[in-house]
């Protein structure tokens, strides 16, 4: 990684990321959305959509624009189009959102944004998964972080297909197939595709790489990782083909059972890969990011735990929103903000300090940032969302909100903290800009 080339739009999409995290938790806040209003309705889906394409799929595509060619060990192929689809992504993400509120009459307007975004979010992830899989494919045979990713990807193209055929539908356009259930039976299949293969195979590949390499623990690849991939794999191959398959001709249901039993396999093993990555450590204090890591690690196992919990019961659908927000919220972000307290300040000590290393006293990466200041903040935010959960399951939505402004308040001190590391603020002034070094830029890496 120390020789690896910085990603020119990374710290962009980070950016990005991060104030639609700030501007979806703004929402809950105010009471626009789930759980103020219904699930279907189009201000949930805007609230919905600007998490998953605005935080979660921006920060996911940033970070693997930078991961990937460290993977595989090869250059990006086609690093001219990451910008391409950074603002096609930027772009499709408002025409959806303006879309919905066109449905929701907040937005009174005769231009038509929903067809618009079928095609610019397509495009803009279609650039992205040709960007990355270029790389993949010349970094063959693949390593098992990457293997994650792949698999990742085939998702995310399930998902953003699934998606266009949604904004066709609710642009007013008359489709074949109008007697398919589309909420019933394709938006689950949305749902999964989206959070169950793209985000979170993605989010765990990643995680088979950043953890080994932040603590220093052993990389080699084990038979437990290979079981968490396939396993992975199989309930996903399952879940989006075979059991759709199955309803049509009517089988018996073995498939969603079949399903359910690779899950809890894969998460099984997965766990024991994560006690291994800290068991094994040769960094013997932990740093704030692996240890706020524990607690979107807790978070997975907890929306395992609920969603079986769920099923059951048979209060699965009663209280979906409340298993989708600790998923999206514990799980998938808690781990971004956690990997972003460390990415953030390694990536700018690279572009800072990497060109002068050796030559030069440098500050530590640790030294970029301050981290008994933040144990609070990470603290308060998983907090927050165990009680914005617990507020969703009991139907007390003024708690919802209580806890949604705890999570709120935690995310803009972290983001604070990542500004401060990028204008190099924590480090001394004897040390900050060493002879042959200059102060980065905000948004955009001044390194190729």
């Amino acid at each position: 990684m120390m020789g690896a080339a910085l990603s020119r739009w990374t710290m962009a999409y980070f950016a990005v990321a991060l104030a639609c995290l700030l501007g979806a938790q703004a929402m809950m806040v105010i009471g626009f959305g789930y759980p103020a209003t219904a699930i279907e309705d189009p201000q949930t889906l805007v609230l919905v959509h600007t998490v998953t394409i605005g935080w979660l799929s921006l920060l996911m595509c940033g970070a693997l624009f930078q991961f990937v060619p460290v993977l595989v060990s090869q250059p990006l192929v086609g690093a001219q189009f990451v910008l391409p689809a950074f603002l096609c992504l930027v772009a499709g993400l408002a025409s959806l959102l303006a879309g919905f509120l066109q449905l929701s009459g907040d937005l009174e307007t005769e231009l038509s944004f929903l067809p618009l975004a079928g095609i610019l979010l397509p495009l803009g992830f279609g650039l992205a998964v040709a960007v990355l899989g270029r790389t993949l494919m010349h970094g063959r045979p693949l390593p098992l972080p990457a293997r994650f990713v792949a698999a990742g990807l085939v998702c995310l193209v399930a998902t953003a297909s699934i998606g266009v055929l949604f904004a066709l539908l609710l642009s007013g356009l008359d489709m074949a197939g109008s007697d398919i259930d589309w909420t019933g039976e394709v938006l689950p299949l949305h749902v999964t595709a989206g959070f169950g293969g793209w985000l979170t195979m993605t989010a765990i590949g990643v995680s088979y790489r950043l953890l080994p390499m932040f603590m220093l623990s052993p990389d080699k690849e084990r038979t437990t990782g290979k079981i968490v991939l396939w396993c992975s794999c199989a309930a996903l191959a399952l879940v989006l083909v075979v059991v759709p398959i199955e309803r049509v001709l009517g089988g018996p249901g073995i498939a969603w059972h079949a399903a359910c039993l690779a899950m809890l396999v894969a998460v099984i093993f997965y766990g024991v890969d994560l006690v291994f990555f800290y068991r094994h450590r040769k960094r013997r204090n932990i740093e704030l990011n692996s240890r706020s890591a524990i607690g979107a690690f807790a978070a997975l196992y907890l929306s395992v735990a609920l969603l079986v919990g769920l099923v059951a019961t048979g209060t699965l659908g009663q209280h979906i929103a409340a298993l989708v927000y600790l998923v999206a919220f514990g799980w998938l972000s808690g781990l971004g903000l956690s990997q972003l307290y460390k990415i953030v300040p390694f990536l700018t000590w690279l572009e800072c300090y990497g060109p002068v290393m050796g030559r030069k006293p440098t500050p530590r990466v640790q030294d970029l940032v301050v981290e008994k200041r933040d144990v609070p903040w990470f603290a308060l935010y998983f907090a927050g969302v165990l009680a914005g959960t617990i507020a969703l399951l009991a139907g007390m939505p003024n708690l919802f909100r209580l806890a949604t402004l705890a999570t709120f308040c935690a995310t803009v001190a972290l983001v604070v903290e990542m500004v401060l590391v990028r204008r190099l603020f924590n480090v001394s002034v004897a040390a900050r800009l060493p002879e042959g070094t200059s102060r980065p830029r905000l948004f955009l890496s001044s390194a190729r």
